[in-house]
């Protein structure tokens, strides 16, 4: 039987909605409470008895901070009723306005550039800004990263270690273009790492404030310098705010003969080259490269690289390092399947019970037999998990060991996290699949995860804390996720080799 679009519409809404609701780690009655629902409307319009109404799409986007795509969605759905049922005329949107009153910030247009000098590289960027909501914006975060040496993490770790960057030396500046007229903005540092500056660019300065009022626009723009020797061959643009259009321009020495590329990602595909090409023009001696898009999806990143064909190659490692295996060559070996594989990007299929029930037990078997393998290869000090997608099961079954050695391991079939803490934290997560770096992670400190027995009976487990974390690292295995989704945008990976030098342990 086939579905109409107006169906589809309406489906796409629902299943817009749940994934942001577990995201945020909400029950559904917990949502409602927080939109003013009664907790009954929430779980109907999630399994499609209820179709949305305006006023539930607005809450829904406004409590959940979906970016707009909650919104979207409902338009869709409102658009396709409305050209079915002939409604009466109906004013058109305020222009800007694609999204509801209390969405907040909109970046209309961003344009950013790189140029390279012979003392460093120049960046700046220029925002078109729309304030959507329904408060006064008074200031921006925006983020400086920097990589010496991005196919060689270790090594740029240890660079910047020992050389880190300063805010002093960005030479930050900022400033407010409001019809032509351009106020200096005050900025504040948020956090200062040795390779990660984030920071509010403030809507005031010492002649007063300036807020952007909900319904107005005004252009920020602010520019830094990095050095050479703390600046690789990079310039990446992630989507942080909902944005309509995104410009990146390279301004490169032609004598140097620059090779440019790019690369993109999102939080449903991932990495691959940039689906429309970079242009080049030359100019007095220069290369430039120019790339846009339009309308880019929250989360996305866009890298431009480039290589000098007529400047000398980078040092490689000394022998002695290439020849030493990768902890990711030896989960390779034991059978882990190994990211960028196409199998730990889809989620898998919820087994049929009691009817599978011996291949559920098989599968558990596997997967505990793989884990005592491991030990010989790598000791878990903080407990183990591992998802049937790993080892090429595409079914939804998990083992977890606890840290505490002696427990007896964790199966669950067919997992699903139906509540989760408010209250989370940020840890150092690893995972067999890429087992060379690690990624600080939030999590929830609780997770309630209802699970089927091999009969078909269901049942609700609460697991705290380290538990609750492995649990949750392992049920995104079974979605098609990965602990980098989790990471906020612009916290790099920690090759191995320093991990320890970061933290050793969780703390709980």
């Amino acid at each position: 039987m086939t579905t109409s679009p107006l169906e589809r519409a309406a489906d796409s809404f629902a299943a817009e909605l749940g994934r942001h609701r577990i995201e945020r780690g909400l029950s559904k009655k917990q949502l409602a409470t927080l939109m003013g629902f009664d907790p009954s409307y929430v779980s109907h319009v999630e399994s499609r008895r209820h179709r949305p109404t305006e006023d539930f799409a607005r809450r829904a986007e406004a409590v959940l901070e979906a970016g707009g795509t909650i919104w979207q969605r409902f338009k869709e759905y409102d658009d396709l009723r409305h050209t079915r049922s002939s409604p009466p005329h109906r004013d058109p949107p305020t222009p800007g306005q694609w999204m509801p009153p209390g969405t907040g910030l909109i970046v209309e247009h961003e344009a950013a550039s790189l140029t390279h000098h012979e003392d460093g590289y120049h960046c700046v960027i220029r925002r078109s800004l729309y304030n959507a909501g329904t408060e006064p914006v008074t200031r921006y975060l925006a983020r400086v990263a920097v990589d010496r040496y991005p196919s060689d993490p270790g090594r740029s770790n240890r660079h910047h270690r020992d050389h880190p960057l300063t805010f002093s030396e960005l030479r930050l500046r900022a400033y407010r273009d409001d019809r032509g007229e351009r106020e200096p903005m005050h900025w504040r540092a948020k956090h200062d790492r040795d390779a990660f500056k984030e920071f509010w660019l403030l809507f005031e300065n010492a002649d007063g404030r300036f807020p952007l009022y909900p319904g107005d626009r005004a252009t920020i723009e602010y520019e830094y310098r990095v050095g050479h020797e703390k600046w690789g061959p990079w310039f990446q643009r992630a989507v942080r705010v909902p944005t309509r259009a995104l410009d990146v321009r390279l301004d490169l020495p032609a004598a140097l003969d620059p090779q440019v590329w790019g690369l993109e990602t999102s939080l449903s595909a991932e990495e691959g080259p940039l689906r429309t090409p970079v242009s080049r023009h030359d100019e007095r001696g220069r290369a430039i490269f120019e790339w846009a898009t339009e309308n880019p999806p929250l989360n996305a990143r866009y890298r431009l690289q480039w290589r000098f064909r007529h400047a000398p190659p980078p040092p490689t490692r000394n022998g002695a390092d290439a020849a030493r295996p990768r902890p990711s060559d030896r989960m390779r070996s034991a059978g882990i399947v190994q990211r960028g594989a196409d199998l730990l990007r889809q989620p898998v299929r919820q087994l049929d019970l009691p009817d599978e029930a011996e291949v559920a037990r098989d599968v558990v078997d596997r997967l505990r037999a793989a884990l005592s393998r491991l030990d010989e290869v790598h000791r878990f000090s903080r407990g183990v998990g591992l998802a049937a997608p790993q080892l090429g099961y595409t079914c939804a079954v998990v083992v977890i060991r606890p840290p505490d050695r002696l427990a007896e391991p964790v199966a669950l079939l067919n997992p699903r996290v139906v509540d989760a803490s408010p209250d989370t934290d940020e840890q150092y997560e690893a995972c067999l699949s890429f087992f060379d770096h690690r990624g600080l992670v939030p999590r929830p400190l609780r997770l309630d995860v209802e699970h089927a027995r091999p009969d078909g009976s269901r049942l609700i487990t609460s697991f705290e804390f380290g538990m609750a974390r492995l649990v949750a690292h392992e049920v995104d295995h079974l979605e098609g996720r990965l602990y980098v989704d989790r990471m906020a945008s612009g916290v790099p990976l920690v090759p191995v080799e320093e991990y320890h030098e970061v933290t050793p342990a969780w703390r709980y």
